[in-house]
């Protein structure tokens, strides 16, 4: 069943980088090139940098490594670049695993075994880890230390294992998933939210000039308010209006050049892409007035549920295209004038 579980997570993964994050090894080369490297560089967030300014700049005063931390927030917000620049900052390596690539205590036993003093393990969707995994990690947090089983059976022996001082990094997406065991031993844990068009305005203008993209306001302005509040939406759509520009353009991302590129990929002015309007107009049209059920819903669009419900539906929520009711989602006067009926 856990093995199930996992594979459905996979595959929502999957769903969701393919709709909303890059999805090819070339993409994830420029997204990492796009990564800011220090607190100073990274847009948005102000509260989450200022605290986890603080967090470390009092770690290197005592010279201690600083408590674990727990990024929390919606995917492409900036956990996984958070994550390097605590490492960046602390001047120490970082080790990244996730998850779901560890399966059974003995790999995460591994992998704690080899670190060096100080070093940064980050751990993304932390929520994934499986319950055996969860133990292990809880004393290693705390007491710095492993139990590693030698034998079997009666004669089984644990012989314990001091780990050199290192510091977790948790990522989750969703992190009422996490044990309250393991959420207590987070010294500090950061919410991240959506981003302000502003700030998003910024990304996209930062990101042009690493791109040698010459990118105008209007365009900037434009790629922004439809990028969903993510940064990782902002700089795929801004590469995207960078291929526009180069094949059919003149090579500059002017205001035509984002409105031509924008309209190929289907994102419109409030950045809904073609799965989310097909919901729309499902709760719109055939079941227009009246709340349907997820799995109806899911039919009638050709969707996955869970896609549909972890991916999609967030988005429209915060919205105010659709609400929630104990017998389906309703379609609201909001959705309906959108899209013109």
């Amino acid at each position: 069943m856990a093995e199930d579980q996992t594979d459905r997570d996979n595959e929502l993964a999957e769903r969701r980088e393919e709709l909303y994050g890059a999805a090819t090894p070339t993409e994830r080369a420029v997204e990492a090139a796009l990564r800011p490297k220090s607190l100073a560089e990274f847009v948005g967030q102000g509260v989450v940098r200022q605290q986890l300014r603080l967090v470390l700049d009092a770690a290197k005063a005592r010279g201690a490594v600083p408590d674990h931390v727990l990024l929390s927030g919606p995917p492409g917000l900036g956990k996984t670049t958070l994550s390097m620049i605590i490492a960046a900052e602390l001047g120490v390596s970082m080790r990244v695993t996730s998850g779901p690539a560890i399966q059974h205590a003995g790999d995460l036993a591994a992998v704690l075994t080899s670190l060096d003093e100080a070093e940064v393990l980050f751990v993304d969707e932390i929520h994934r880890l499986a319950r055996p995994v969860e133990e292990l990690l809880y004393v290693a947090m705390e007491d710095f230390r492993v139990d590693v089983v030698v034998g079997k059976g009666p004669g089984a022996n644990a012989i314990p294992l001091t780990l050199p001082p290192f510091t977790v990094v948790g990522a989750t997406t969703r992190s009422g998933l996490l044990p309250a065991p393991l959420r207590d031993r987070f010294g500090f844990t950061g919410q991240l939210d959506y981003y302000q068009v502003d700030e998003l305005e910024q990304v996209v203008v930062r990101s042009a000039a690493l791109l040698d993209l010459d990118v105008s306001d209007k365009a900037a302005l434009e790629i922004a308010s439809r990028s969903r509040g993510t940064p990782r939406i902002a700089n795929r759509l801004l590469r995207r209006v960078r291929d526009w520009a180069q094949v059919h353009g003149t090579g500059v991302g002017d205001h035509r050049a984002a409105l031509a590129a924008l309209e190929v990929y289907q994102v419109d002015e409030l950045g809904l892409d073609r799965l989310d309007r097909a919901v729309l107009e499902a709760l719109t049209g055939p079941h227009a007035g009246l709340p349907v059920g997820l799995n109806t819903l899911a039919a009638t669009v050709g969707e996955e549920a869970e896609t549909i419900e972890t991916v999609v539906e967030p988005f429209l929520l915060r919205e105010g295209l659709i609400t929630r009711t104990p017998r389906g989602r309703v379609a609201t006067e909001a959705a309906y004038l959108h899209l013109g009926r």
